[in-house]
């Protein structure tokens, strides 16, 4: 179904986004336990006008709740690491000319 694949994605997004606000694992978990309750507590909303204004407005918090600076890892692209100590490029000898 398209809409189980849209709240997965939902609910990925939300734990990435609340691991950007606490690095912490042990408080951030406290922090995963919350955002999965909400999703439970519409677990069993079936309407499909109903979903989507949840939907809507979970995508608009996500939105609202997006970090300025959020976390990157040192060697991902855009982290402090990344391409650093590159190694320099090889170069071919001239071919000599006859």
């Amino acid at each position: 179904m398209a809409t189980t694949s849209v709240v997965k994605s939902l609910y990925r997004r939300s734990l990435k986004l609340s691991q950007d606000w606490c690095i912490r694992r042990d408080i951030w978990r406290s922090q995963a336990l919350n955002i999965r309750e909400l999703f439970e507590a519409n677990r069993e909303v079936k309407e499909p006008r109903q979903l989507r204004v949840i939907l809507q407005e979970a995508e608009e918090a996500l939105e609202r709740w997006k970090h300025p600076d959020p976390y990157r890892a040192p060697t991902a692209p855009g982290g402090s690491k990344y391409e650093r100590n590159i190694p320099p490029p090889i170069i071919d000898p001239p071919v000599p000319l006859h």
